[in-house]
């Protein structure tokens, strides 16, 4: 069975096959599907543009599709980067430009105020419009500095205090049973699985 995944991140489409590996499912990037439109992450919420992402991508391709979106809440800085996570240090950033600027922000607060958290929404969606959202999050603080080569986005700086570690010192395992994208895709597993034992590919 297929199941495109409205994303052209690799490293956030190899996340998402490590956690769908016991799933009987071929997972094709959005980026395969040269027609399939951009779309602009206009919600305010995760959930808004995790399903904005699948309904349009199911539409676009005819296949059952998955949409995500997630991104770093840290509460001194009044919930922000949220939904601007991608973009909060400009159009062009990379992940080093995205957590160095976080870590700027921060760099005056005490340990003690610098707790954050990773949020993730996850939808499926099949081509007839109908949706499915759930979500799953992940507590933490922010780091001093950053440590870790796995991951990706802000992870080197997510300081998780009950495994000692930030995110991206994480194995894939360990990350997949703490991370909010981990949790989320659990909770869409069952909707996952009725809707593609229904839906013939």
């Amino acid at each position: 069975m297929k199941l495109v995944v409205a994303t052209r991140n690799q490293k956030k489409l190899m996340e998402l096959q490590e956690l769908l590996a016991d799933m009987p499912v071929t997972l094709l990037s959005i980026a395969e599907f040269p027609d399939a439109p951009d779309v602009e992450e206009t919600g305010s919420t995760f959930a808004a543009n995790a399903e904005l992402k699948a309904v349009s991508a199911a539409a676009a391709t005819g296949l059952v599709a998955l949409g995500d979106d997630s991104g770093l809440e840290v509460d001194a800085l009044d919930g922000q980067p949220g939904v601007m996570s991608k973009r909060f240090a400009g159009p062009d950033a990379t992940d080093r430009d995205k957590y160095r600027l976080i870590l700027h922000l921060l760099s005056e607060i005490p340990d003690e105020e610098r707790t954050a958290r990773f949020r993730a929404a996850v939808a499926v969606a099949l081509p007839d419009g109908t949706v499915t959202v759930v979500e799953g999050k992940c507590e933490g603080v922010i780091a001093r500095e950053p440590s870790g080569s796995g991951g990706f986005g802000y992870d080197p700086v997510f300081f998780i205090p009950s495994l000692g570690k930030t995110m991206a010192e994480l194995t894939s395992d360990e990350k997949h049973a703490v991370s909010h994208r981990g949790e989320a895709l659990r909770k869409a597993a069952s909707a996952l699985r009725s809707v593609l034992s229904n839906f013939p590919l």
